[in-house]
């Protein structure tokens, strides 16, 4: 799925906008954020539960012993649902994410969870609403799903420690930022928020989540 806008015209805005983003924007790599692929909004989502808590490395090989479990390895909530609690902890999943990933399926088979052709007429807040219905989403794998498997242009995850990190160098602040202080200080970067959270990350030297 392609970004729903354009990379140069964000950093233009954000340039302009904010002092401090224009340094960033200018020192800083230029940018390579792109939507990550991925077959459907259930592929997307158990691949984020099975990696919660856990280093990259860490994550990739748990994921990787999930997909192994379905045929070509290509997730289905259907497939999920069959197999035992003995299989999913046998891949290295806690019983609680075996648990969130079996309410994933539930919720994607009813509908709660929205297949990926159903997201071009929500709103953000209306798929993050959606989604933390599911035992084990929060408001930040949603709003990493809306930037990088979306493509959502004004999306500021301001519980990220990273983007609050990023904050607090590159503003030179004595502490770490609230979540409200970030918000509302981030109103002057909309309506591309996600592309400053990508400098924010960068800044505090952290990998870019979910990528």
């Amino acid at each position: 799925m392609a970004l729903q806008f354009d990379l140069a015209v964000a950093c233009e805005h954000l340039a302009a906008a904010d002092p401090v983003m224009a340094d960033l924007v200018q020192r800083m790599p230029p940018m390579h954020i792109s939507a990550r692929e991925q077959d459907s909004t259930f592929a997307a989502l158990l691949r984020a539960i099975s990696g919660q808590q856990l280093s990259v490395k860490a994550a990739a090989t748990i994921h990787g012993r999930l997909l192994d479990l379905f045929a070509a390895r290509r997730p289905t909530p259907s497939a999920l649902l069959e197999f035992s609690d003995e299989a999913l902890r046998g891949v290295g999943l806690s019983r609680n994410k075996v648990a969130a990933v079996q309410d994933l399926a539930a919720k994607y088979i009813d509908g709660t969870v929205p297949a990926l052709n159903e997201f071009g007429e929500m709103d953000d807040e209306e798929i993050v609403q959606r989604l933390i219905q599911v035992r084990g989403i929060g408001r930040w794998t949603a709003e990493m799903l809306l930037i990088f498997q979306l493509g959502r242009p004004d999306i500021l995850p301001v519980d990220d420690l990273g983007v609050q990190r990023g904050y607090k160098v590159a503003y030179h602040q004595p502490d770490l930022p609230k979540p409200k202080a970030l918000a509302h200080t981030g109103r002057v970067w909309a309506p591309y928020r996600s592309v400053a959270a990508w400098y924010l990350w960068r800044r505090a030297g952290d990998a870019v989540p979910m990528r």
